[in-house]
């Protein structure tokens, strides 16, 4: 099974932590609209099994008006077969989910909102320069299980110097008595070229603090489980049978193919990316051109992106794989690496599988880089 992601790259406003690439001017809506359209048409060989799962990420799908939507629905049924499907994630504002599109959508194959709450404080919010306010946050979930929805995720992001422990652990509470079955979590971020970054380096706000970030992701984690969810991921917790599908392929290798500019395929011995450029991009596709780059997977390359995936989530690092596919020297560079990282109590070995020890999980991406491979 393989599975579809689109990227729909509008906002109603910048957030000050988001370096994904999106516009907040829609005057081109209508040509991107048309140029997904021709994306989906050119590449409509590239996968030939069923499809499985469907994701609309951005920027902010949400802001699509329904005829908007209903134009990629059609013409993804017209290219694919869709008869196998099951699940379509929309990631969606909580402003964004009012009663008459909430009604739209249950007409939809969506199934599954992924909602970017990030807070159910003001004081976060407003750091965060977000378009919706707390009681909005709280509101749309109520109306979408009012509308039938149950399989929600919500963002939240924890460690923002606004973000005190009380209010950290209010925060999970309150999503765990909304009856919320999935929650990603992040840390904030300062990427280059964001608001955030330009704020904390004129002093206007202060740096962010590691250890208060660690000490939430430990109650984040904690929590959750005791809550009866289980971290499938690092970032992703979900109770039985609401573990993202969509995703979960991803880290397992499945082949997806990318729609939209910036968006990324995955063919197994190769990936893709589309142009980071909505002018570019639209452009190409008028020409019908696909604006995408390929790239070749060498073996390297496929070792560290098993590692790089693998170790993040529950699923581990196959180890009785790794000889064949891979070779002995690739190999045995992995075993002395993780009888390192064992002797470090940083990762363990269960069934034939390396996952990391609960102590790890936090500097899941610094002990990832020690197993590359490099030539």
């Amino acid at each position: 099974m393989a599975g579809i992601y689109l990227h729909i790259p509008y906002c109603k406003q910048r957030c000050t932590y988001c370096d994904f690439h999106f516009s907040t001017n829609l005057n081109s809506k209508n040509e991107m609209l048309q140029a997904i359209i021709k994306e989906i048409e050119l590449r409509k060989n590239e996968i030939s099994s069923p499809i499985e799962t469907i994701y609309f990420g951005g920027g902010t799908p949400s802001i699509l008006e329904p005829k908007d939507l209903d134009l990629i629905i059609n013409q993804l049924d017209k290219y694919h077969n869709l008869s196998q499907l099951k699940e379509v994630t929309l990631e969606a504002n909580p402003d964004d989910l009012t009663k008459e599109k909430l009604n739209y959508f249950a007409s939809t194959p969506i199934n599954r909102f992924s909602i970017g709450v990030q807070s159910f404080f003001e004081e976060d919010l407003r750091l965060m320069n977000r378009a919706h306010n707390a009681h909005e946050a709280e509101n749309c979930i109520k109306l979408a299980q009012d509308f039938g929805f149950n399989n929600l995720t919500i963002d939240l992001i924890y460690g923002s110097n606004t973000t005190t422990d009380v209010m950290w652990a209010q925060n999970l509470k309150k999503a765990v008595d909304l009856g919320i079955n999935h929650i990603s979590s992040y840390a904030l971020t300062v990427e280059e070229k964001t608001i955030l970054n330009r704020k904390i380096e004129s002093g206007e706000l202060n740096p962010i603090d590691d250890q208060h970030q660690s000490d939430q992701f430990d109650y984040l984690v904690s929590f959750l489980e005791a809550n009866g969810f289980i971290q499938y991921e690092i970032s992703n917790f979900g109770k039985p049978g609401y573990f993202s599908q969509h995703n979960s392929n991803y880290w397992k290798g499945i082949p997806y193919i990318g729609i939209g500019p910036s968006a990324h395929s995955f063919f197994g011995v190769q990936r893709g990316w589309n142009i980071a450029n909505n002018a570019k991009y639209i452009n190409a596709l008028k020409k019908g051109i696909l604006p995408i780059e390929i790239e070749n997977l060498s073996l390297k390359d496929q070792y560290n992106e098993m590692m790089m995936i693998g170790l993040r989530t529950i699923f581990g690092i196959d180890t009785n794989s790794i000889k064949d596919r891979f070779g002995s020297k690739i190999y045995t560079h992995f075993r002395k690496e993780v009888e390192q990282l064992h002797h470090e109590n940083l990762v363990e070995e269960i069934d034939s599988k390396i996952i990391l020890t609960k102590k790890a999980k936090f500097f899941a991406d610094g002990i990832t880089s020690r197993l590359f491979y490099v030539d």
